[in-house]
């Protein structure tokens, strides 16, 4: 992610990521002993599959605020209002929320929970681009949403063990001062753009890019079943200049460091606020979406408040804060059924034309083989 979580992102890569995760932010507590599962009223909450379990609502509450804390892990600020739905759960429910890495990717999150297994400074809960949510689901532990119900069956484990949050469409953010009109996603490969252009992460670590790569596929004759011609797209922007390895986020942008971003829509349009010459591509003709993955971590260290957290973010509340991040919720369409959707919000979503391509699970394992075996020489 970071704006490099964007680096992280979602609907991605498997291939394994080399870089060591190093722990938790300073507000991280001290390292403790893990304690145990039990709550006061005898309920196991790693075993818990839904809230009936703590029996109801208001008995999940008292145990996640018995537990006291939560850790979340690769969730930038300016990603999809995270700032604001974690500010929210914490004052909510008197919950410290200790936020890890904000600059993480997706494969940074499993790295975590397998190194700091048995810690108080793991990862409760996980929020994963597809490819590697998939290869990775023996570390989820399964919990039904009280909305489970109102989420569509192809956006979830059956079980619920894992469960996509929000998404959105790839697309191409630039500075109108810095560079030409953006019209077509070959654009990008005219000598205006020298030294401009740069990919929300690595593609085989991150989602955003391994999307980007996939839109780039599509707008040269490629598909979600071929996405070598996304990578020779990539090849000839790096041998044109044009290609910059840097990993964007809202300070590079503002600099000018990146006047270029190839990322998702509700990232790109957030920008919008912050510089009034930043406008948002989405090619009609190479429309890519996708969605992130939302998973408990079944050793994490506070059982029940990673409960608490999923049931805040698939409630209302939650997915109104997502759609205040212009991110699309999951659970939109049965919101705007029940008239619960915030319709301002909804209406303010940056409009997309095109039929759009969402890989399946099985097309996105196999994407992300080929970006492991073929995006660093095509690149390097």
């Amino acid at each position: 992610m970071t704006s490099s979580r964007m680096a992280t992102s979602r609907l991605v890569a498997a291939a394994a990521s080399a870089l060591v995760v190093v722990g938790l932010v300073g507000c991280a507590p001290p390292e403790k002993e893990d304690t145990g599962n039990q709550t006061e009223s005898g309920v196991n909450a790693k075993e818990a599959t839904s809230a009936a379990d703590f029996g109801g609502m208001d008995g999940l509450v008292t145990a996640a605020k018995a537990e006291g804390e939560l850790n979340v892990i690769a969730l930038p600020p300016d990603w999809a209002n995270y700032k604001e739905i974690i500010d929210t759960f914490g004052q909510k429910y008197g919950i410290k929320v200790n936020s890890a890495q904000p600059d993480a990717n997706s494969q940074d999150e499993i790295n975590a929970a397998n190194q700091q297994k048995g810690k108080s400074t793991a990862p409760d809960v996980f929020d994963l681009g597809q490819a590697i949510a998939l290869a990775n689901t023996g570390l989820f532990a399964p919990y039904k949403v009280a909305t489970f119900d109102d989420i569509p069956a192809e956006f979830k484990d059956p079980d619920g063990t894992w469960v996509n949050d929000y998404g959105g469409y790839m697309s191409v953010g630039f500075d109108s001062a810095k560079v030409p009109e953006v019209t077509d996603l070959n654009d990008l490969l005219k000598p205006e753009f020298q030294g401009k252009v740069a990919l929300n992460g690595d593609p085989t670590t991150a989602s955003a890019a391994a999307n980007g790569v996939l839109m780039a596929a599509i707008a040269n004759g490629g598909s979600v079943d071929d996405i070598a011609p996304g990578v020779d797209f990539f090849r000839r922007l790096n041998e044109a200049g044009n290609f910059v390895p840097v990993d964007p986020t809202p300070a590079t942008i503002e600099s000018g460091q990146t006047p270029v971003v190839i990322d998702w829509d509700y990232l790109n349009s957030a920008e919008t606020a912050k510089l009034p010459t930043w406008k948002v591509f989405v090619p009609s003709n190479a429309l890519v979406g996708g969605y992130y993955f939302q998973a408990i971590n079944k050793d994490g260290p506070h059982p029940a408040a990673a409960r608490l957290w999923q049931e805040f973010l698939y409630s209302d509340e939650g997915q109104n804060l997502f759609l205040k991040g212009l991110a699309r919720p999951v659970r939109a369409d049965a919101m705007e059924k029940a008239g619960t959707v915030d319709k301002g919000l909804l209406a303010a979503l940056p409009p997309v034309q095109g039929t759009p391509a969402l890989p399946t699970n099985e097309q996105s394992e196999k994407n992300a083989a080929y970006l492991g075996e073929n995006w660093a020489k095509a690149t390097g």
